[in-house]
């Protein structure tokens, strides 16, 4: 097994590209050139929390392999990918330079090209991942290079989209306009999901050789419930989404997706007015060309006339999606009053069946959880343990941790991590360990014998005393730092 600390290749990295071999950049004046990330010098291994093996539901009791008492590792290595791209930051380099946004700062582009996209909005756009000064977390940036606001109004628009809360809608921040990119850019901000990926990158990658498999029929209607789901959230407070495009939905997790870009054509468009009814009515449009082009793995561009890819889409699918997916591309002329809530209720049957699906993720996520369940309460055992042994002084006293009931602790402390079987080895045993922080932190009246390294002292105590003399030495801990923090404070 190779150790944490082992040379890792030098070459350059960028985890957010489908290719993990570049980062793509920015405008000219802030990248001298496009390869800027270079690889961690020691990444996570992810392996060596415990064996990447499948559980065995027929071992008994007294044969659980370590591993099983948390999370699976799949989830665990999940998760921290997720908080590794959610903490990486740009390395310092000269001509490596991003501006700070207001309240936001420390950049990273997201996106993998070195130009702007101008297909969905006109202009050149950008995405950043940044920090904001006011709480710590993490949003996404979408800058708008090149775009004058003329009118303030426009701006305000922002404001209905901030009130939609929707688990399939990439939430909306807030919006600003900015010179720091030496031009007049339009920035908005959303809420930051780590490694989620656009349905274009994800069924339509660049590298791809040959065809792709089909898409799945059920992943089809799991993308159609969702985004129905979000347009009725839409619809229902008067507004549309207009960014119904594989370039602007993300999948956030395993069939999981959000709209994305919401709230930005309401303001570059804003001097071109259209009746929202209208602008629903191309939602649907842009719905069934989004799940169409998937299906038949054609890009929306290359659509063209809509029969031909029907007549493919018949050929491998149900009937019943491509008379859905029909119904979404009708113009409103042939189909008047189309509705998301009409939508929803004819996606009754496929949402039930994400509904089932939802739960059963949700059982499982629960039993994950109980798993790690009492790991921050012995954490904080442990922390407060850790504070009280082997203290070298407190209280102009040298000896405070080896006399009275500290030096109980402290053998406590030996009988659970320091034991050792009939030829000195130790004894490692993680159900030891966890078995007498549970009886300590509950208090129980069940009795242990200490004795000390040199066999000269012999303590016979309960785990119900063990633990008055816890409180006991750590608040006497705390009395002194409470007390020094007041006289610093005058």
């Amino acid at each position: 097994m190779p150790s944490v600390s082992q040379a890792l290749p030098s070459t350059q990295y960028n985890p957010y590209a489908e290719e993990h071999n570049a980062l793509a950049g920015a405008s000219a004046p802030y990248f001298s050139a496009p390869n800027s990330y270079t690889t961690p010098s020691q990444p996570l291994q992810y392996h060596l929390y415990y064996p990447i093996a499948s559980a065995r539901e027929t071992l008994q009791p007294y044969q659980r392999q370590v591993h099983d008492l948390f999370i699976p590792e799949s989830l665990r290595e999940d998760l921290q990918k997720k908080s590794e791209a959610a903490r990486q930051v740009l390395p310092s380099q000269p001509g490596v330079q991003l501006p700070t946004l207001q309240h936001y700062h420390s950049l990273v582009p997201l996106d993998t090209k070195i130009r702007g996209t101008t297909s969905t909005f006109g202009l050149s756009s950008w995405v950043f991942k940044a920090t904001s000064r006011k709480n710590g977390n993490i949003f996404c940036l979408r800058r708008i290079e090149g775009f004058r606001l003329t009118n303030e109004e426009a701006i305000k628009a922002v404001n209905s989209w901030k009130k939609i809360i929707h688990p399939n809608i990439v939430t909306t921040i807030e919006a600003f306009t900015t010179r720091d990119f030496n031009d007049s850019s339009l920035v908005f901000v959303h809420n930051y999901h780590p490694l989620a990926k656009t349905l274009a990158e994800h069924h339509f990658p660049s590298n791809r050789y040959g065809r792709a498999a089909p898409v799945s029929e059920k992943v089809l209607w799991g993308y159609l419930v969702q985004l129905a789901s979000a347009l009725k959230a839409i619809h229902k407070a008067k507004l549309a989404a207009r960014c119904i495009d594989p370039s602007k939905v993300v999948l956030t997790d395993r069939n999981r997706v959000r709209l994305s870009a919401c709230s930005i054509l309401d303001v570059l468009h804003f001097e071109v007015p259209r009746r929202v009814e209208d602008l629903q009515q191309d939602d649907f449009i842009n719905l069934g060309r989004l799940v169409l082009s998937i299906a038949t793995n054609t890009p929306t561009r290359n659509l063209g006339d809509m029969r031909l890819p029907l007549e493919q889409l018949g050929r491998t699918y149900s009937l019943e999606l491509k008379e859905r997916i029909s119904w979404l591309l009708c113009p409103p002329q042939t189909l008047a009053g189309k509705t998301a809530e009409h939508l929803v209720y004819d996606l009754a049957q496929h949402a039930d069946d994400m509904l089932v699906a939802s739960f059963n993720a949700h059982d499982e996520n629960i039993a994950h959880l109980s798993k790690e369940l009492e790991n921050g309460r012995l954490v904080r055992l442990m922390a407060k343990l850790g504070s009280i042994n082997e203290r070298p002084e407190f209280d102009n006293d040298p000896s405070w941790a080896e006399t009275s009931e500290r030096y109980t602790l402290k053998l406590f402390r030996d009988y659970v991590f320091h034991q050792v079987d009939a030829q000195g080895n130790p004894v490692v045993d993680l159900g030891h360990i966890m078995s007498c922080l549970n009886k300590l932190d509950a208090g129980i009246d069940e009795k242990i014998y200490l004795t000390s390294r040199d066999h000269q002292s012999t303590f016979v105590v309960s785990y119900k005393e063990l633990k008055k003399q816890v409180q006991g030495a750590f608040g006497d801990l705390l009395k002194a730092n409470n007390k020094q923090q007041a006289n610093r404070s005058y």
